[in-house]
């Protein structure tokens, strides 16, 4: 019996997985930003926001809140103790100096070698493109986070992102809510697959061609 994959938060916990201790880490504006309730127990990390704030904590509870305090996203976060607030200029040179080591970030599409599209969609409004395209050329690794399908069924993953692009090449790993999957110079390979998920589910949602790996594991979460 097919399974109905991960759920926005399960998505975030598996994200928050790629954590390692000691890590600079940049969360990405929607469901990224979820993976700071998740950050395993005795893992060190300090997340950044190009608005111009180093380590940030979780979501605030209804007495935590601070309107002044906020995200890239415009949501209201917490501070961690010996944080620091700065401008948005010092922010960016500190992902364009390659001082970021892991971005975790939301897509519209993916291909099959890693370009990314996630900053617009032609035709719709859009604020700007925010600080995407600098942390894809700058942050040691790139993992993305999203839906394996639109809201239409059409895969996300694709040979060829037909939306703009936000970077080339740029992307090493793909978590969605049926898989989790790796780009490598010999394509995309499925490294996990959700609980009830099958890897022929997985590759019936995806339009290139994923290689299954004998030691497919199940997502932990």
């Amino acid at each position: 019996m097919s399974g109905k994959g991960l759920t926005r938060d399960q998505i975030a916990q598996r994200a928050a997985q790629e954590l390692r201790d000691g890590y600079y880490v940049n969360l990405g504006i929607g469901m990224p930003t979820l993976v700071a309730n998740f950050i395993p127990q005795g893992t060190e990390v300090v997340l950044q926001s190009e608005n111009g704030l180093l380590g940030i904590g979780p979501y605030p509870n209804e007495s935590e809140l601070d309107a002044d305090l906020i995200n890239a996203g415009k949501e209201t976060v917490t501070m961690l103790k010996g944080s620091a607030i700065f401008s948005s200029s010092d922010s960016f040179a500190m992902i364009r100096g390659g001082n970021i080591d892991l971005a975790i970030l939301g897509a519209m599409q993916v291909s099959e070698r890693g370009d990314l599209a996630n900053w617009m969609i032609p035709g719709k409004m859009v604020k700007g493109m925010g600080g995407a395209m600098d942390l894809v050329a700058s942050a040691k690794r790139v993992v993305v986070i999203m839906d394996h399908a639109a809201k239409d069924g059409a895969p996300k993953i694709l040979r060829e992102c037909n939306l703009p692009l936000t970077g080339r090449r740029v992307v090493h790993r793909i978590i969605t809510d049926l898989a989790c999957i790796d780009v490598t110079a010999d394509g995309l390979v499925l490294r996990e697959v959700a609980p009830g998920i099958s890897a022929r589910e997985v590759q019936e949602k995806t339009e290139p061609t994923l290689k299954v790996p004998p030691d497919l594991a199940e997502m932990k979460v």
